[in-house]
């Protein structure tokens, strides 16, 4: 009798261990609405709100999954990405060829307008790329050059490691480099939105979601800065938003969270966000 008690214990202290050990893969646990799992997410500051409006209704379908948010970069996110620190990368440009290299695989959200935008009191309403350029490389310096106020030119860009400061530079065509060295570098898109809206002196630029009435956003070529223009290839400032990842770290919340963002779903989240939906 003893010695069926014992071995009822061994098999009850089996049974406990196993399932210790099937509860304990923290992100990696593979069901979606299984115990509490986080998944994490980190990148561009472009597409980290329209990420976290997509995370709260996605965790409201599936209790028990945390989505941590961390908007730190689009090549910082890259780099968690490869290196294993986030799941999933975000990004505001597109991968350069080392990076497909080495593994990771892309997914286009949303698509996304970059706006020059000045201070609301600026007579300026359209430019040309090319006068873009000239701003931000130190060859125009004076508002009134392009028939504004006699204003000296405030430029306003975004720090290196930007994926916006990097798709605005390849579109406009200039280098890091070649950028005004009296330019302010202002980390996100809110700050910068924040200096050019209280300096009549500034030209800057932003992602579209955060264009509102304390700006001034500018007409590129006298294209307006709309979806519907961005889409049909009308306005020349636009970038895809990516979620980036390796194939071998990506679990199955992180494979169902892409589904839903993909899905119709989360792609009226997108639109109702400001970005521009896949179709």
């Amino acid at each position: 009798m003893k010695r069926k008690i014992n071995q009822l214990i061994v098999l009850i202290s089996i049974f406990v261990l196993l399932s210790a050990c099937g509860n304990g893969n923290g992100n990696n646990a593979g069901g979606v609405n299984g115990n509490a799992q986080t998944l994490a997410i980190s990148g561009s500051t472009s597409v980290g709100p329209l990420a976290e409006k997509l995370a709260v209704e996605y965790e409201k379908k599936n209790e028990g999954l945390k989505i941590e948010i961390n908007q730190i970069g689009s090549s910082a996110g890259i780099t968690n990405a490869l290196n294993g620190v986030s799941e999933i990368g975000m990004s505001s440009r597109d991968l350069s060829e080392d990076e497909k290299a080495s593994g990771l695989q892309e997914t286009v959200i949303a698509y996304d307008g970059i706006v020059v935008i000045t201070h609301p009191s600026n007579e300026i309403k359209d430019i040309t790329i090319e006068q873009v350029r000239d701003i931000f490389t130190g060859k125009i310096t004076n508002w009134k050059e392009l028939g504004g106020s006699d204003l000296e030119i405030v430029v306003v860009s975004r720090e290196d490691g930007s994926g916006s400061r990097d798709a605005f530079q390849e579109i406009v065509g200039y280098s890091s480099g070649q950028l005004v060295k009296s330019a302010i570098v202002a980390s996100g898109n809110g700050n910068i939105k924040t200096t050019v809206a209280t300096n009549k002196h500034a030209v800057g630029f932003i992602s579209f979601e955060y264009i509102d009435t304390s700006i001034n956003p500018l007409k590129i070529n006298g294209v307006e800065a709309t979806a519907e223009n961005v889409l049909n290839q009308k306005y020349q400032l636009s970038r895809p938003f990516l979620f980036v990842h390796l194939e071998d770290n990506l679990t199955k919340n992180g494979q169902s969270f892409i589904d839903y963002v993909l899905s119709s779903d989360g792609q009226s989240i997108v639109s109702d966000s400001g970005a521009i939906p896949l179709k």
